[in-house]
């Protein structure tokens, strides 16, 4: 398997940044790591070698990126306010940095946005504020509202980051067009730890269907609980369907 290793330093964030490469062709896929996670913890955790034949078939190329969530919406020593910001200078250096970069080593824009737990909140977030980056998401036992993280505060920056909130308000053509052209798929199980989940994805589905949007929104089974021995079978299983 084709892997390489980039590093900058990151306007955006003001420090370096690293990501990892998987593959020699395909449609571009880009990882967001769980909770504080690291551009090497997918490898880490056996999800590469879960999708490798997507990969070494030419169907995917894997970005695999840091987080910033130690200083955002996990930083609990500032201001909900100041990780609102903070993420938003994430947001930046994923649209204004890593997109691009994706475009110049793929040749394709077509970007599928893809994470567990924390990661699964980032991708869908990701898709649903920038459909004109990614046409496709896989989002595994997400939450999809920030109030877990910053309670009851609520600024623009909040609301515009909170999928649960801003999602239902969402009128404009521009944003439903393309959602209704696009893969849209969201799982998690309904065991251990799945409870916020479970909500969370029910929410989801109902604003979708209320809005004519086609989305995949697939609750497992009782014993599937959030943890990476069930993501490792979820993430290669979807992407049958979309690649």
């Amino acid at each position: 398997m084709k892997k390489e290793y980039h590093r900058w330093f990151s306007p955006s964030l003001g420090k370096d940044m690293e990501l990892y490469v998987y593959g020699h062709a395909g449609k571009p896929v880009l990882v967001f790591p769980s909770s504080g996670g690291s551009f090497y913890e997918f490898e880490d955790f056996g999800m590469v070698g879960a999708v490798e034949r997507f990969i070494e078939d030419g169907r995917i190329i894997l970005f695999t990126v840091g987080s910033a969530d130690n200083e955002s919406w996990l930083n609990t020593s500032v201001h909900p306010a100041e990780r609102a910001r903070r993420h938003n200078d994430y947001d930046a250096y994923i649209i204004q940095e890593v997109a691009p970069f994706i475009y110049n080593i793929s040749g394709r824009g077509d970007i599928l946005a893809t994470g567990c737990s924390l990661g699964g909140y980032h991708a869908m977030n990701f898709f649903l504020r920038h459909p004109d980056v990614f046409n496709a998401v896989i989002a595994l036992s997400g939450c999809y509202q920030l109030s877990y993280f910053v309670g009851d505060y609520c600024d623009d920056n909040v609301y515009f980051n909170s999928p649960l909130l801003y999602l239902p308000n969402c009128n404009d053509p521009w944003f439903i067009d393309r959602y209704r052209n696009s893969q849209i798929i969201a799982c998690c199980g309904r065991g251990a730890w799945e409870d916020e989940m479970i909500h969370d994805t029910g929410e989801l589905d109902r604003i979708f269907k209320a809005k004519a949007i086609p989305a995949w929104c697939d609750f497992w089974g009782t014993d599937v609980n959030h943890d990476w021995n069930w993501w490792r079978v979820q993430l290669p299983y979807f992407l049958d369907f979309v690649v």
